[in-house]
C-alpha cells in the first residue's frame, strides 16, 4: 500500500481553514479531507466538549454515530479525560469500548486543545484491525493541532 502524502494533506488542511474561524465548516472540511487521505476508513469526524464536560457529535463522514459520549467512557471519552491521543489496534480489547458502528475494528482519537483544555476530539475508525501506523497517528495529531488555538 502506498503511503498517503501527509505533508500535502496538512498543507491542504491549512488552505481549507484559511480565513475561516468557525469550527463547524473547519470540522466538516477536515473530516472529508481525512476520509479522502487515509484509505480503509469507515468513519472520520469530530466530537466537541459540552459545557457539562461530555462529548457531543460534530461534523463527520461515515455512518450515523453516537450522539453523546461521557468523559472517560470509550476511546473518545478516554482521550477527553486524559488529554492524550488514543491509538487502539483492536477496539474490542479496549476496556469500556462504545460500539457506535459494529464494523469498526481499530481507532485513533486525537484531542484538539483550546486554552490548555481539550475542546474537541478527532475520531477516526477503520473496519480493519491494527489499521493505523505511527505515520497515520502523527498526521491525525497534526490535523488536530491545526484546530488548536
Amino acid at each position: 500500500m502506498q503511503l498517503p502524502d501527509y505533508d500535502r494533506a496538512v498543507r491542504e488542511a491549512r488552505a481549507l481553514m484559511e480565513g475561516v474561524p468557525e469550527d463547524v465548516p473547519n470540522f466538516a472540511n477536515l473530516s472529508a479531507l481525512v476520509m479522502q487521505t487515509l484509505p480503509d476508513l469507515n468513519w472520520a469526524g469530530f466530537y466537541t466538549v459540552t459545557p457539562t464536560g461530555d462529548l457531543l457529535l460534530g461534523p463527520f463522514q461515515g455512518k450515523p454515530a453516537c450522539i453523546r459520549i461521557p468523559r472517560g467512557k470509550g476511546v473518545c471519552g478516554t482521550a477527553l479525560a486524559t488529554g492524550q491521543t488514543q491509538w487502539v489496534p483492536d477496539v474490542h480489547a479496549f476496556p469500556g469500548h462504545i460500539t457506535c458502528d459494529a464494523a469498526s475494528r481499530s481507532e485513533v482519537v486525537a484531542p484538539v486543545f483550546r486554552e490548555g483544555q481539550v475542546a474537541a476530539v478527532l475520531d477516526v475508525d477503520s473496519p480493519l484491525p491494527d489499521r493505523f501506523s505511527a505515520q497515520d497517528v502523527a498526521f491525525l495529531e497534526a490535523i488536530a493541532s491545526l484546530l488548536s488555538r
